[in-house]
Parts: C-alpha cells; structure tokens; sequence
C-alpha cells in the first residue's frame, strides 16, 4: 500500500453479522475490504496480494484460532498490521495476543467506532514503518551515520562521495548540533585511510595552556608536571585522520604551528628535539564565521586558505524540514529499543509538531528531545500534548513564522535595541540560567568556550559587566 491508496483489509470472522458489521464499519471508511469465514482462503490471498496493511481476526474461529492466524499472516505479510478480536476479555488473552503479534485487540461485542479508531491506529502506524524502510532502501539517503533525503543533504552526500577517497584538507562548516563529526568521520570511513585511527579533538574544550602537548605531545622534563614522555594527537593519527573541531577558537600562536604542521608534515614534541614526520589527513570544523574572524586578526588568512582546500556546508534542520519525519523515527527507534519500548510511534499531530519547530539546537536537540519523550511518555503513542510546552507552541499556532527564520530586510532591532545590546542579554541570560557555568552557557548559545569568554573580558573591559563578572 502506498501513500493516499485506500488501505486493504482482510477479515476472517466466522460469525456472519459481527463479519458484515465489520465490512461495513470499514467500507464507510473508502477502505478496501475482503472478508473470510475461515483462515486457509485468506491465507491465499494474502499470498497474491502483499500490500494488505491490515488483518482483523477474531480468536475463535473453526479449523485455526486467531493465534494461528496471527503467526501465518505475519510470516506472508511481515509487514502487515494484526488486530485481534475476542471474545474472551481477560488480562491474560490480551497479554497473549500481544506477545503474539497483535498489534491491538478489541472485545465482543465490537464498538465499531473503536475498531475504526483502533484499525487507524495500526494502519497508520504500518504505512509509516513501510515508508521509512523503503527509504533507507534508496540509495543515496544515508551517508555514514548521516540521514537525509532532501536536496540540500542529497547535494552534500555526493560532495562527500567526491571528497572522501582524496588527500585533500576539507573544512566543515555548520551550526552546532548539525552533525559536524558525522560528516568528519564518514569522510575518514569512505577513505583509503579507514584502516586508520579517527581521532576527533575539540579545540574550545582544552585550556590554551595543554593544547600544544595535547596536539604534539611533550618529552619528560618538558615542563613542570611532565614526569613522562607523552604522544600526541597528531602522531597518534599517523596514517589516519585528525578530527579538530571549533578550529575557530585555536589561539593564535597555535595557528602558526599548525600552519606549519601542514605545510611540511612533520613537527616536534615540546621540548623535543627529534623531527617526527606524518601522514595525515586534517579535518577541520567550525561553527564560526571564519572569514570574519580573519578580517578581524583573529584567524590567520594563509592557516585559513590551507584548511578550506575543500569546504562542506551541512544545513541547519530548519533548511531540510523533510528529513525530519525521517531523522525523529529514525532516533525514536533507536531509542525504543535500548528501553524495550518497540512499539512506541509519533502521532501525525506530533510529527506535524516536529516539523513546524525552528530547532534552533539543529539534530542534536531533535535527537536529545526523540530520547526524553521516550523515557518521559507512558503511552506508545506519542502525542502532541506529550511534547513539552516551547514545541507544542508552534502546532497550536497556524501559519505562526518560525522564530530561527530570518527577519525582512529593514526590520528594526527588536525593542529598538541594537544587535549588540540583544546578544549580550542573551549571554547574561543564560549564564544566569546556568548558574554562571561558561561552559554550559556556551554550549546552550551554540558558540565556543573561548568565544564567550572573549565577549565577557570586552564588556568588563568597557564597564558594562564588572570585574567579578556576572552574577550566577
């Protein structure tokens, strides 16, 4: 069954008036329905046609019982919904049913508005799971670990198919929670250098101070703590590929050194005498405006050149909104099985949620949020009034613009307040949010640790913050 095709349905009820009210309840519906007395006739015809969505059986039939029905059907059809009928209503046949395969049952006498809200139910529940295998199926949407079928994915992935198998340094360019390092490691993966180490390194999470011995490596004595000889990143990724992440936020005197790095493939441990050659592939992110910062002095222009030989931009969620149906049951699987909850679903007013949502945190707040609704939601079914309150705001407001979109071209600053003035009440917001933990402030602002210390010494620096800092 394909989208927008009436679902077909099979029914095997041996009693004729519960087989016809059935039919009927159904028919209304513009389904497509063929009904049996017996089990082995609709075993034939599940054989000759299977694009049947949905079998209803009753338990009790004359040569089979549903439970035979459910095993048969399911093995024909792995695909096909089961909804099993009783009339035996007991905690242990309902569990029985489940366990089974059904995936709901109904009691006798069948409330025929709650057979078509439950048939629905499964219908839609199957048409999804078929949707989502036959597109992972298609070549092309999936990259490594990335998934996505819209155009601007499908554009990256063949400029990832391009780039991988080359030597070439390749710069990645995106907001943070995009998926940089998915795309950095599926690049090492799809190379001749798979067989390497993929070493990723974020450049803002380690003090100025130890980055150089991180990256290089340092002899004993070198300084006052090195009790020992220590390998470093790049060594360690000889033969491989070197993953630094928020390249932007590398100190400039850094800069220098791995500018030199890569120009001539080789470079000492600290306080080391001994030239050590490599073979490397770098991999650089950055979810900075790395032209600016070079304008500015903070980025080196010849280090940037070097780095951008190749440069991939991943698009933000809010620019690819049809790879999220696919990315959130993609996540909710994943994560359904890690806490046995198979049969959980989003409903269509929930993924239509989804959908609508700026995802300003991009995947990974997809991601994160797929994973709480799964531990949070009681029910399999998750429904909108299930997402939390900020994500449930922009389904209950048709036609709302989403605030991650930019504004027309002559908007005034919001309050009449410059852009200046707005991002630093957002970085005091925040850290006031996090109790003035910079790390977590600068992850939630989606910029570098460096970057939001940088801004916070300017505004003590002009008297707007004194030189405490801000209050937790």
């Amino acid at each position: 069954m394909s989208e927008g095709e009436a679902p077909r349905v099979v029914v095997v009820e041996d009693d004729q008036v519960n087989r016809d009210a059935i039919v009927r309840a159904l028919t209304r519906m513009g389904w497509q329905v063929t009904a049996f007395a017996e089990a082995e006739p609709a075993f034939e015809h599940l054989r000759s046609d299977p694009d049947v969505a949905l079998v209803i059986t009753d338990l009790m039939l004359p040569s089979i019982d549903g439970f035979g029905v459910l095993a048969a059907a399911r093995e024909i059809v792995p695909e096909v919904g089961l909804l099993m009928i009783t009339g035996h209503a007991s905690v242990e046949s309902a569990v029985d049913a489940m366990k089974r395969g059904a995936d709901d049952y109904l009691t006798k006498p069948v409330d025929l508005f709650e057979l078509r809200k439950r048939a629905s139910a499964i219908v839609e529940k199957r048409l999804l799971s078929r949707r989502v295998v036959e597109l992972e199926s298609r070549l092309g949407e999936k990259f490594g670990e990335m998934i996505g079928g819209s155009k601007s994915m499908q554009a990256l992935f063949r400029q990832m198919e391009l780039v991988a198998p080359t030597r070439s340094n390749v710069l990645i360019v995106g907001e943070s929670g995009t998926g940089k390092e998915l795309v950095a490691n599926a690049l090492h993966e799809h190379s001749p250098r798979r067989g390497g180490r993929f070493l990723p390194i974020n450049c803002a999470a380690i003090p100025a101070e130890i980055l150089e011995s991180e990256l290089f490596g340092h002899e004993k004595g070198a300084f006052t703590g090195a009790t020992g000889r220590k390998v470093g990143k790049f060594e360690l990724a000889d033969k491989g590929t070197l993953f630094l992440d928020e390249i932007g936020e590398l100190p400039l005197e850094m800069q220098v050194k791995l500018l030199r790095v890569l120009e001539q493939r080789e470079f000492m441990r600290v306080g080391g005498s001994e030239t050590i050659r490599i073979d490397i592939r770098l991999v650089a992110a950055t979810n900075a405006d790395l032209e600016s910062a070079v304008e500015q002095g903070r980025f080196r222009s010849d280090l940037y050149y070097r780095l951008k030989v190749v440069t991939l931009r991943i698009p933000p969620l809010r620019e690819r909104r049809d790879d999220i149906p696919r990315l959130a049951n993609h996540f909710l699987a994943q994560f359904a099985r890690e806490n046995q909850r198979e049969r959980m679903r989003l409903t269509a007013e929930a993924m239509r949620a989804l959908v609508e949502t700026s995802w300003e945190g991009n995947v990974r707040e997809l991601r994160n949020l797929i994973e709480s609704l799964v531990v949070l939601t009681p029910e399999d079914d998750i429904a909108v009034e299930d997402l939390p309150e900020e994500y449930r705001r922009e389904a209950t407001r048709p036609g709302a613009p989403s605030p991650a979109r930019p504004a027309p071209a002559g908007t005034p600053p919001v309050g009449g307040r410059t852009m200046e003035e707005i991002e630093r009440e957002a970085i005091l917001t925040t850290l006031h949010r996090t109790g003035g933990n910079r790390t977590q402030a600068a992850e939630q602002l989606g910029i570098g640790l460096r970057t939001l210390q940088r801004k916070l010494k300017e505004y003590v620096s002009r008297g707007l913050l004194p030189e405490d800092g801000p209050e937790p």
